[in-house]
């Protein structure tokens, strides 16, 4: 395994950057979590990127029955967060969408998530970050699109 120059691997420094993003994602999503559940974020983020969805197929990339998603629904929609609405094409097809209470909250942790992160950027170098950049754009171009559902697990 090629060595780094401080001696550690490559995967040795990367998992240890991994842990550091995700307590930045943690501390990003503290706020949010005392007014939903992470499960309800899970939906409002899948929302927020996708748009109105059929009740369907949110519980199928929620990975959840219909019947249990559909208490979850009732929930943000009970609190503002989103709208129940009849589809285009039949009124039996019900859709769930974000409220700008919902969308608001989604762009919120997206924004401390990016204050966090730059907080950490403005203690390095200009070369470090010029670095960091280089590398972090050939890792994630190696390791490929990341699949909506696997991010969901941690509400992203």
């Amino acid at each position: 395994m090629a060595e780094s120059d401080d001696g550690r691997s490559g995967a040795e420094a990367t998992v240890t950057a991994s842990r550091a993003l995700l307590g930045i994602i943690a501390r990003s999503m503290l706020p949010a979590l005392d007014e939903v559940s992470l499960p309800q974020f899970r939906v409002l983020v899948l929302l927020s990127t996708s748009g109105p969805l059929r009740m369907g197929v949110l519980a199928e990339r929620l990975g959840v029955t219909v019947s249990t998603f559909s208490r979850t629904a009732d929930r943000l929609v009970s609190q503002g967060w989103a709208t129940r609405g009849q589809g285009p094409d039949s009124r039996r097809e019900v859709f769930l969408d974000l409220t700008e209470r919902g969308r608001g909250l989604v762009a919120s942790v997206t924004e401390h998530r990016r204050e966090l992160i730059d907080d950490v950027l403005s203690r390095m170098t200009p070369r470090d970050r010029a670095r960091l950049a280089s590398s972090l754009t050939a890792f994630s171009r190696a390791a490929g699109e990341v699949a909506p559902a696997d991010l969901l697990v941690l509400g992203l």
